[in-house]
């Protein structure tokens, strides 16, 4: 299995047990999946319903994005202006470490970058912003958004601001 890793952060934002696309040779894009958690069924040996009760309890199960929930991202939010303000800030760190590590990707990453950020400009209210576990705020925001179909969910992480780690 292969964990991908953010390169400032050093949290865990993706694996390749989910189905990873590579988009305009700069974003990793995963479909999710809308999963119940919690609500451990604990039979303690009664019978609620003999007993006069109990079967209108709730039981404590919650909807979440798989994904979210496996790396545990924390979600954030921005207006256009912040995003973009966000965006130029971690674009600039991942361009400089490109170009000391692998300055052959730099050219590629900014175009395929630009191309990228301006599809969520375009579509941002549709969009959901993440971060990971450490909450630190220069890292990678994970990007989660909606299918054509508008019902499958999927995540996006840049590709140059990762590190994979086979484990």
């Amino acid at each position: 299995m292969i964990i991908y890793t953010d390169i400032i952060s050093g949290d865990e934002l993706l694996s390749d047990a989910y189905d990873l696309k590579l988009v305009d040779g700069v974003i990793y894009e995963a479909d999710c999946d809308m999963v119940k958690v919690g609500g451990d069924n604990i039979d303690i040996g009664a019978n609620p319903s003999a007993e006069d009760g109990g079967d209108d309890v709730e039981d404590g199960t919650e909807l979440v994005n798989n994904v979210v929930h496996s790396f545990r991202l924390q979600q954030t939010a921005f207006d256009k202006k912040s995003f973009l303000t966000y965006i130029k800030g971690y674009m600039k760190e991942i361009k400089g470490r490109l170009q000391e590590s692998n300055p052959d990707e730099v050219s590629v990453f900014e175009k395929g970058a630009q191309a990228y950020v301006k599809k969520v400009i375009g579509s941002f209210k549709d969009w959901e912003f993440f971060t990971g576990e450490s909450m630190d705020p220069d890292g990678m925001l994970v990007l989660l958004n909606y299918r054509e179909d508008g019902t499958t969910p999927f995540v996006a992480i840049w590709k140059h601001g990762v590190k994979a780690e086979k484990i």
